[in-house]
C-alpha cells in the first residue's frame, strides 16, 4: 500500500524527507564509504602502474634514440651517409628540444606534432647546427593507452565487486540490528514476550559479535522486566482477591449498624474500599491481557445517555454525528463512566460528553491534565507536587480501550479544561443519519441528561461514574 503524502504539501515534497531517511542508514553510509575507499586505492594504484609502466616504455624507445643518435654523429663526423631516421635540423624537431642540442647538449623529448607521436633524439652538429633522429613511438603510446583503459575497466570492476560483496556483508549487519530494534519497539510497546533469538547469542560456542550482545542483552532484559511484572501483577491480584472476603464480611457487619452519620461514614468507606478492590482485579485482568470482548452492534448516542445518567451528573451530551460501531457495550461504558467521573472530580463544570462519529469526547472547563499525563498517559497512584494520590479510573479507561482496540489520547483545550478523546476503530462502523438519528433534536441540537442514574444505566458504568462521597477517594480517578 503506498503511502499517502501528507496534507498540503506536493507529493514531491515527500521525496527529500525520503531521500534523507534513506541515505541516513547504515547500508547507505558504508556503501558510500566503501565506494570512496575502493576508488580512493584504484586511483594510488592505477597511477603508480601508469606512472611506472610509461617511464619503462619511454625509457626503452629513449635508449632507442640516444643510441641511434650516437651512431648519427658518428657517422657526420665521418662524413659518412647518415642512418635512415637521422638528419641535420629537420623541421618537425620540436623548438625545446633545438635549442638544447645548438646549446651543445643532447637530449630526447616525445612529439605529437606528426602523423604519428615520435621519439626525438637531439644533439650538436658543426655549424652551430643540431642533428636529430627519430623513432616511431606510435606502439609504445598505445601500450599505454591500452593499459589505462585496463586499469580503468579493472578499477570499475573491482569497486562494483567490492561493493557488492561489502553492501551484501553490511546489509547482514543491519538486517540483524532492524531485528533488534523492531524487537524493542514491541518491548516498549508492550509485547512481553517478544524476543530477538539471535542464533549466535543462543550458541555460546559460536563467536559472539557486538550485535549478538546487544540482542542477547535485550532479551535477557525482556525477561528480567517480563518476570518482574508478572510478580507485580499476581501480587496485585492475589491482594485484591484476598482483600474481597473482609471486605464481604465488613460490608455486611456495616449494614448491621443502627442509622446514624458515624454508620453512613462507615458504609462510604466499604464502599469505597469495595471498588478500590474492584479496580485492582480488573487492572490485574487488563495486564494479564485475559479479557474478551462480547462485540455486538451499538449505536453511540443511547450509550452515552445512559453513562451520564447512572453517573448522576449534570453532563452535556451533544450527538454530532451518530454512529453504529461494533464493540462491547459493557467496556465502552465503563471507559465513558470513568472518563466522566474523573471530569466531575478533577474539574469543573460544565462537562460535555460529544458524539462525532466514532469519536467520543468529554471535555471539561477545570485547570487541564498535568503535563506528564498528557506526555506519557495515567499513571497509577502518582502523587504529585504534595497533592493526593490518583487513582484507576483513568489507568482502566485506558486499558479497556486498548481491549476494545480504540485508541483513547488526553489533551489539554487551548481555552482551558481537560478533553478525553476516545476514538473507537472505523472498521465496521457507520454514520447513522437521516431517521436513524432523529432522536438528536431539530438541527443537531445538543441534548442534556442529567439527574441521577436510571434504570438503564450498566452496573460497572455506575461504579466507576457515581459520586464519590468523600475528596480523599483515590479508587476511581486520576488526580490533576
Amino acid at each position: 500500500m503506498r503511502r499517502a503524502p501528507r496534507p498540503g504539501l506536493p507529493r514531491d515534497a515527500n521525496r527529500p524527507r525520503r531521500l534523507r531517511y534513506r541515505t541516513a542508514t547504515l547500508t547507505w553510509k558504508a556503501a558510500v564509504f566503501i565506494t570512496v575507499m575502493c576508488c580512493g586505492l584504484a586511483a594510488l594504484l592505477g597511477t603508480l602502474v601508469h606512472v611506472s609502466v610509461t617511464n619503462q616504455t619511454v625509457g626503452e624507445v629513449r635508449d632507442r634514440a640516444l643510441d641511434r643518435l650516437t651512431e648519427a654523429t658518428a657517422a657526420f663526423e665521418a662524413g659518412d651517409r647518415l642512418p635512415p631516421g637521422a638528419e641535420v635540423d629537420p623541421p618537425g624537431l620540436p623548438a625545446e628540444l633545438r635549442a638544447l642540442a645548438e646549446a651543445g647538449d643532447r637530449g630526447t623529448m616525445v612529439g605529437d606534432g606528426g602523423p604519428y607521436p615520435t621519439m626525438w633524439a637531439a644533439g650538436p652538429a658543426s655549424g652551430g647546427r643540431a642533428l636529430a633522429v627519430r623513432i616511431d613511438y606510435s606502439q609504445g603510446a598505445r601500450t599505454i593507452d591500452g593499459l589505462d583503459r585496463a586499469i580503468v575497466g579493472s578499477s570499475a570492476l573491482a569497486i562494483g565487486v567490492t561493493l557488492l560483496v561489502g553492501t551484501f556483508a553490511v546489509s547482514r549487519v543491519t538486517r540483524r540490528l532492524h531485528a533488534t530494534a523492531r524487537v524493542a519497539r514491541r518491548i516498549s510497546a508492550g509485547d512481553l514476550d517478544a524476543r530477538v533469538n539471535d542464533p549466535r547469542a543462543a550458541d555460546p560456542r559460536r563467536p559472539q559479535d557486538e550485535v549478538a550482545a546487544v540482542a542477547g542483552a535485550l532479551d535477557t532484559m525482556a525477561s528480567s522486566l517480563q518476570g518482574k511484572l508478572l510478580s507485580e501483577q499476581r501480587f496485585t491480584a492475589d491482594v485484591a482477591h484476598e482483600l474481597r472476603t473482609p471486605l464481604t464480611g465488613l460490608h455486611a457487619a456495616a449494614e448491621l449498624l443502627p442509622p446514624s452519620r458515624p454508620t453512613e461514614l462507615v458504609r462510604d468507606r466499604v464502599a469505597a474500599l469495595r471498588t478500590l478492590t474492584e479496580d485492582l482485579l480488573e487492572i490485574s485482568r487488563l495486564d494479564a491481557r485475559s479479557e474478551r470482548l462480547d462485540v455486538d452492534a451499538v449505536r453511540l448516542s443511547p450509550v452515552a445517555e445512559r453513562v451520564v445518567r447512572a453517573s448522576g451528573t449534570a453532563t452535556e451530551v451533544r450527538v454530532v454525528r451518530d454512529a453504529l460501531v461494533e464493540t462491547d457495550r459493557r467496556r465502552l461504558e465503563r471507559v465513558l463512566g470513568n472518563l466522566v467521573a474523573n471530569a466531575h472530580k478533577h474539574g469543573r463544570t460544565p462537562v460535555t460528553l460529544t458524539v462525532d462519529g466514532p469519536v467520543v469526547t468529554v471535555r471539561d472547563r477545570g485547570d487541564g491534565y498535568p503535563a506528564y499525563l498528557v506526555e506519557h498517559g495515567p499513571q497509577r497512584f502518582r502523587t504529585e507536587g504534595g497533592s493526593k494520590g490518583h487513582g484507576l479510573g483513568l489507568t482502566i479507561a485506558l486499558g479497556q480501550s486498548e481491549v476494545l482496540g480504540a485508541r483513547l489520547s488526553f489533551a489539554n483545550a487551548p481555552d482551558g479544561g481537560a478533553v478525553a478523546e476516545l476514538r473507537l476503530p472505523p472498521e465496521g462502523s457507520t454514520a447513522v443519519t437521516g431517521t436513524d438519528a432523529a432522536d438528536e433534536g431539530p438541527g443537531g441540537v445538543p441534548r442534556s441528561a442529567e439527574g441521577p442514574g436510571g434504570s438503564e444505566g450498566s452496573g460497572s458504568a455506575g461504579d466507576a461514574a457515581g459520586p464519590d462521597p468523600d475528596p480523599g477517594n483515590t479508587g476511581s480517578g486520576q488526580g490533576r
